[in-house]
C-alpha cells in the first residue's frame, strides 16, 4: 500500500499557502525549504500545517486540484483549522 500525501505549507515570511502532492513528504518539505522548488523559493522557510493521506496518486491529485481550485484563503484556513492545523 502506497501513501501519497496532499499537503499544505505556510510561509513564515509571507503567510502564503502552498498546496502540493507527494509520495515522500519529508523529502519534499526539505526541497521547498532548501530553495529547490522555484515557486516556493522566495517564501522560505515553510511550515507543514496540513496533510491528507491517499492510497493512490490519482485520488491525491484530484484532492490537490480541488483544494487549489478554492482560490480563497478562508477555505484553506477552514480546512486546516477543522482537521488539526499542525500535523
Amino acid at each position: 500500500m502506497s501513501d501519497y500525501k496532499v499537503y499544505i505549507l505556510k510561509s513564515e515570511v509571507t503567510s502564503k499557502y502552498y498546496i502540493g502532492c507527494t509520495f515522500d513528504l519529508e523529502r519534499r518539505v526539505l526541497e521547498h525549504n532548501n530553495g529547490r522548488v522555484k515557486s516556493t523559493k522566495s517564501g522560505r522557510p515553510w511550515l507543514l500545517v496540513y496533510k491528507e493521506l491517499f492510497t493512490d496518486l490519482s485520488n491525491a491529485r484530484v484532492r490537490e486540484s480541488q483544494i487549489k481550485g478554492w482560490k480563497k484563503r478562508i477555505m484553506i484556513e477552514r480546512l486546516i483549522n477543522n482537521k488539526g492545523a499542525f500535523v
